[in-house]
């Protein structure tokens, strides 16, 4: 527990001036240094001295000093200006220099965040060995908690506030302070990151984000095509992710066939910034190919926001509007422990002022008791009764200079009296009143906008604008036709190429169970003796010739082992119903639409009944009549119109054919392939029917079965 109490307080989750303590270390360290006006210094030299606050160990410290810096571009406003390799935020394999190689100072915008520390406008507390002492906080003057992103993991909980734009959060922040019930909504547009790309704004989820500190933002990489040399280029990715994973993705999807429309891919990254080049095919559609990449690669990623906060020593997930409360407390607080600072000062200076005005009526009868005064202790106490003053201001007169006792320096100090009690009744009228208070933090939130801001860098838009990734349009069509052997051969050959040849070339001893036209973006339903069902998608197949065995279609479904296929129908759409027939006379009419999914999945359970061995598979359309055989040669006609349609896949089905003892189904043909002499003498009405014996004229041709 005290371990993970440190963690969450003295580590991992950020306080309200937007520092953990790491951070908050290493640049005070640096500005007692004097590096926000002096020149760079070894980053060794630096991480040296703040190991007198900081007892971790220096690559520690150093990490933090790369994150912070300009030249890692991981913030949109770095506090530390850099010189050498710093490595890139948007870079997973980029190493940055050792310490020793490298030279850093503080940026100017430090001037904000380290402004009055030495004015008692934040408490200080002694450093791990008691030998100095630091900040608790920084008295920042904008609410850096926001403009910077920050991340970290403690245990049990963990933090991940997004970046915002300096110049809407100093708006948002002035609008708050003027009402506190202000539309956030207003002046934040989105939050903003320093890798830039593309804000996709869905207004529902930001307000959610702004009420309760939790949610995500889809960011997307900018790209630019150019036409000449048929290449896209892409400079700026999403914040939470790197050059190198967007790379092996799409390497990874060419090598699977899934982009076919990419010849070439290489990182051209450079001193100029981030670029990664595609080489495109000269037919391929630019915007097109990037809707696809976006889908399926991180150009397009999700930043999840959790804002949880150390206010005090509590962690808290806060919404923006109380993020603000919380800084505008915390902001005006140090003001006002500001004012008391200057307050004391003046009230110091004005009574050692309101002395020297006494002795001002007689300086000769000050010089007199000096020069008559033989030890030096005596001179303080006799100045004291002389003109009755106290001992602060004795002792401030008796360290006047004589070239001071001038009629000029009198006048000019006599009238610092006024201009000090003016400031003394000005900083008095500022603390009685807040409202004066949030008057002075919003001039300095004017100030910092107008020298620091910078437009944004990620741009904004709209969901509605964003082209929708549709892998359809993607897929070629053609007119083909799939043939199914037997011994679990699939076959997906062309139009074109079957009238070239339409031989079908197969394994000894196999023969073709399965032939039918389709097109290129139909799905295959394969139904198995195991009852499971298994879905291809045609155009992830590849194409075959008619001289070619074809693909072992179990190997491509990843069928387990033994498993068989019995039943095969391509489509588009789904439409129709499987009739499965039964061993105990049972049918089950199920609609072909229970086996579509919305997720792309590849393998769907209990895709029919176990209840009774399955005979055989039907797929139909439109009713029409069947023929059932039983193995005590009864034979009966029905109409399908009999059976009702079902959802459930795997439901037993109705009795159509009444079952003698020992009798089972023996085989299911349609009546207008049956050849039966006369259909109307088996037909019945009614189901469940015993049916009718078989006449000695019909002796059914034998089919060919996948059993």
């Amino acid at each position: 527990m005290p371990y993970a109490m440190s963690v969450i307080i003295s580590r991992a989750i950020p306080e309200i001036d937007g520092f953990k303590p790491s951070h908050r270390k290493l640049l005070y360290t640096m500005y007692k240094m004097g590096l926000i006006n002096g020149k760079q210094r070894k980053s060794a030299n630096i991480v040296g001295e703040t190991m007198k606050l900081n007892p971790h160990g220096d690559m520690a410290i150093y990490e933090t000093m790369v994150r912070l810096t300009r030249g890692n571009e991981a913030l949109l406003h770095p506090f530390v200006d850099s010189k050498g390799n710093f490595a890139k935020q948007y870079s997973r394999d980029m190493a940055f220099a050792a310490s020793r190689y490298t030279e850093v100072k503080l940026e100017e915008i430090c001037k904000e965040v380290f402004g009055d520390i030495d004015k008692n406008t934040v408490d200080f507390v002694s450093n791990y060995d008691g030998t100095m002492t630091e900040p608790t906080l920084l008295p920042v003057a904008f609410p850096n908690i926001l403009v910077n992103p920050n991340q970290g993991i403690a245990v049990g909980m963990a933090s991940c506030i997004p970046s915002f734009n300096l110049k809407e959060v100093c708006d948002t922040t002035i609008a708050y302070l003027k009402n506190p019930n202000c539309d956030i909504s207003k002046t934040l547009t989105a939050p903003d990151f320093s890798t830039g790309g593309e804000l996709i704004l869905d207004r529902t989820a930001l307000d959610n984000i702004y009420k309760t500190g939790r949610g995500s933002v889809k960011v997307r990489a900018k790209y630019r095509y150019d036409k000449k040399n048929s290449l896209i280029e892409i400079y700026e990715i999403p914040y939470s992710t790197t050059s190198e994973a967007i790379i092996d993705k799409i390497i990874e999807l060419i090598k699977a066939g899934k982009i076919k429309e990419i010849t070439d891919l290489r990182d051209e990254t450079d001193l100029k910034g981030l670029k990664i080049t595609i080489d495109i095919k000269k037919s391929a559609k630019p915007d097109m190919l990037m809707t696809k990449l976006y889908k399926l690669t991180p150009l397009e990623d999700s930043f999840s926001c959790n804002m949880n906060v150390l206010i005090g020593t509590t962690p808290m997930v806060l919404g923006i509007r109380e993020i603000l409360m919380h800084w505008t407390e915390f902001r005006m607080n140090c003001i006002k422990r500001k004012l008391n600072y200057d307050l004391n000062k003046i009230s110091t200076r004005l009574h050692l002022l309101e002395g020297l005005k006494k002795i001002l009526l007689d300086i000769d009868k000050a010089i007199a008791i000096i020069r008559n005064t033989e030890r030096d202790d005596d001179v303080v106490p006799n100045l004291m009764k002389g003109f009755g003053i106290d001992e602060e201001q004795a002792d401030f007169i008796a360290e006047i200079k004589l070239r001071n006792l001038n009629k000029q320096y009198i006048l000019n100090r006599l009238n610092d009296i006024d201009d000090l009690k003016a400031e003394l009744d000005n900083i008095n009228r500022i603390l009685a009143d807040d409202k004066e208070v949030k008057k002075l933090i919003i001039e300095d939130l004017k100030r910092i906008s107008k020298k620091y801001g910078k437009e944004r860098k990620t741009t904004v838009v709209e969901s509605g604008e964003i082209a929708v990734y549709e892998e359809e349009s993607f897929i070629e069509d053609y007119n083909l036709k799939i043939f199914l052997t037997n011994d679990g051969y699939l076959k997906k050959i062309s139009a074109v190429s079957l009238r070239s040849s339409s031989v079908q070339k197969l394994k000894d001893g196999d023969f073709i169970v399965l032939e039918q036209e389709t097109t290129n973006k139909a799905d295959l339903v394969l139904i198995s003796n195991m009852c499971n069902a298994y879905k291809l998608k045609l155009h992830e197949v590849a194409d075959c010739k008619a001289s070619d065995w074809g693909h072992f279609a179990p190997n491509i479904a990843k069928m387990e082992q033994g498993e068989k296929i019995v039943f095969a129908i391509a489509t588009a759409d789904y439409a129709g119903d499987l009739l499965y027939f039964f061993e105990n006379g049972k049918v089950a009419r199920v609609n072909l639409k229970s086996y579509e999914t919305k997720t792309n999945r590849k393998k769907l359970i209990n895709a029919y009944s176990n209840k009774s061995k399955l005979v055989t598979v039907k797929y139909i359309t439109d009713d029409t009549d069947m023929v059932i055989y039983s193995s005590i040669d009864k034979v009966m006609v029905f109409s399908t119109t009999c059976l009702t349609p079902k959802t459930t896949r795997d439901t037993q089905g109705v009795a159509v054919m009444n079952m003698k003892k020992k009798s089972v189904v023996t085989k299911v043909d349609f009546a207008s392939d049956a050849k039966l002499s006369d259909i109307e003498y088996y037909k019945t009405k009614n189901v469940p029917a015993t049916g009718y014996y078989l006449k000695d004229e019909d002796n059914p041709n034998t089919q060919l079965s996948l059993f």
